[in-house]
């Protein structure tokens, strides 16, 4: 029984969801950057950063459909504000794309 108890242990250990990538860590990382659009978008290419924006992106455009009804706005007015917002936060050392679509690195 305790065998089992530690191969039940290991594996969820190592389901996907334990090691799904956050946001966080896929900013610290450089994998991924704010944009002014609100969206969150890939620096590096790779299937598990491209399905964190993907999933990380349906929920804030969910948010900002709710939030456009709310307040009489479109859905892009609120993402551009939001988008100005989370650039302005963006960390040292994060990716923000700026609006010539250039991928910069804070750097202050």
């Amino acid at each position: 029984m305790t065998t089992l108890k530690a191969i039940v242990t290991a594996l969820m250990l190592f389901t996907p969801a334990v090691m799904a990538l956050t946001l966080n860590e896929a900013r610290q990382q450089g994998r991924v950057g704010e944009t002014f659009s609100g969206f969150v978008a890939p620096v590096k290419q790779d299937e598990e950063t491209r399905a964190l924006v993907e999933r990380v992106n349906q929920g804030r455009k969910q948010e900002y459909q709710a939030l456009a009804k709310k307040n009489n706005m479109t859905e892009n007015e609120v993402g551009r504000i939001a988008g100005q917002k989370l650039v302005e936060r963006a960390a040292v050392g994060e990716y923000v794309r700026g609006i010539n679509g250039q991928w910069l690195k804070k750097d202050h």
